[in-house]
């Protein structure tokens, strides 16, 4: 179970993947081109994301949310969708080994923060194709 001091208070989703061996190329591939348009349809507020620095078998993606119920139902209606199911999950749960997510609160400028971070390294939303971020 979450915890979270009060309902309203916005939280960062931070997830890390072990990709399988070969399979980055393809799995951003598809996070890039999928999944990526996809979570912005739905909605969710994707802070950064890309490869490990320190290790090509890591990628992390960093989302934003109003509240813990809020994640929780945009997430559900997400991974619940059949496009995510029909065209996604099977694929990309083969190009996974794990991957682990930590939920925190979004203090005041985090988001922000991470977002001049992402851009500095490359990873900056707003100049993606097809991609509006919320600034």
């Amino acid at each position: 179970m979450i915890r979270s001091s009060e309902d309203g208070t916005p939280v960062l989703d931070l997830r890390t993947y072990k990709l399988a061996p070969g399979g980055r190329g393809e799995f951003e591939r598809i996070f890039r081109e999928g999944a990526l348009p996809m979570l912005v349809r739905y909605r969710i507020e994707v802070i950064g994301y890309g490869p490990s620095f320190a290790d090509d078998a890591y990628y992390y993606l960093a989302r934003a949310f109003p509240s813990v119920s809020a994640r929780e139902e945009q997430l559900g209606s997400f991974y619940g969708s059949a496009e995510w199911k029909q065209n996604y999950q099977a694929v990309v749960a083969e190009l996974i080994e794990t991957y682990h997510t930590v939920v925190i609160p979004g203090t005041s400028g985090i988001a922000e923060e991470l977002k001049a971070a992402a851009t500095s390294v490359g990873t900056d939303l707003s100049r993606r194709p097809g991609v509006r971020v919320r600034r």
